[in-house]
């Protein structure tokens, strides 16, 4: 039986958060699983697609707490891979944006086992959007910085100042836990009045949200209790949202009544 296993992984992009922005491709990759590795940042209705006989396991990282290690990870796709054959490694937002999802196919193939890619719906992108938020927007801006609030040596990147410099609309994720740091580097450039808004569990009905600039924006989180995982959005675009006007409007009447 051993022999006719084939040993294949296929790695999902989950979307961010709301199960229904799972791609139809990746719901087909889920239905034909043998064992599903699965992160913390995707929800867990999407096991529902792969057969209920599939070994589902959980090796998520939340801050402070790590199921396994990156190196723990990849060796568990290819151990699964060559014991049972189908493995789909689901992984939130998009897995090529800041998900190290192509440094796990560099290692599966290392083994020579052959490996798939399914892109998800980027959190970067959708999160804004469900806000309405558009990053780009005809005379407001011309392009938008994706960004890692935390690099790998647990420091805020050094993208923020340069994108702070721009006139690009400015996303950030993971980067709650440095918010001080950002607002810091844009009061620098003289940004204090820049629009913000912060997302968090964006497209899920836990769903919060603050709106702001950059002077008044951790007073918001402070008094809405806005933590990770959360997406933070700088920049113009953000006070041309239909959605979010009347928060932002709300928010500047209150600032003239001080």
């Amino acid at each position: 039986m051993k022999n006719r296993i084939k040993p294949q992984v296929t790695l999902v992009g989950a979307g961010p958060g709301d199960p229904d922005l799972l791609t139809i491709k990746g719901a087909k990759a889920l239905a034909e699983a043998d064992v599903v590795l699965y992160d913390a940042l995707s929800n867990d209705e999407l096991l529902s697609f792969a057969p209920k006989n599939a070994l589902k396991i959980f090796v998520g990282k939340r801050k402070g707490y790590h199921a396994y290690t990156q190196e723990e990870i990849n060796q568990l796709i290819v151990d699964n891979a060559l014991t049972y054959g189908h493995v789909v490694r689901l992984k939130g937002g998009d897995p090529f944006i800041f998900g190290r999802g192509s440094e796990e196919i560099e290692f599966v193939e290392s083994f020579g086992i052959p490996t798939f890619v399914i892109p998800g719906i980027s959190s970067s992108i959708a999160v804004p959007a469900m806000q309405g938020i558009s990053l780009t927007k005809r005379g407001v801006s011309e392009s938008f910085w994706v960004i890692t609030g935390t690099t790998s040596t647990r420091k805020l990147s050094n993208d923020v100042a340069l994108a702070a410099q721009s006139t690009a609309t400015v996303v950030i994720l993971m980067g709650m836990s440095k918010l001080d740091e950002i607002v810091a580097l844009f009061q620098k450039v003289s940004k204090g009045e820049m629009a913000v808004a912060i997302i968090q569990n964006g497209t899920t009905p836990q769903e919060k949200v603050g709106i702001g600039t950059i002077d008044s924006i951790q007073k918001v989180v402070a008094e809405n209790k806005l933590s990770s995982p959360a997406i933070i959005v700088i920049g113009e675009v953000v006070k041309e949202s239909n959605k979010l006007k009347g928060f932002y409007e709300e928010f500047v009447s209150s600032k003239i009544r001080l």
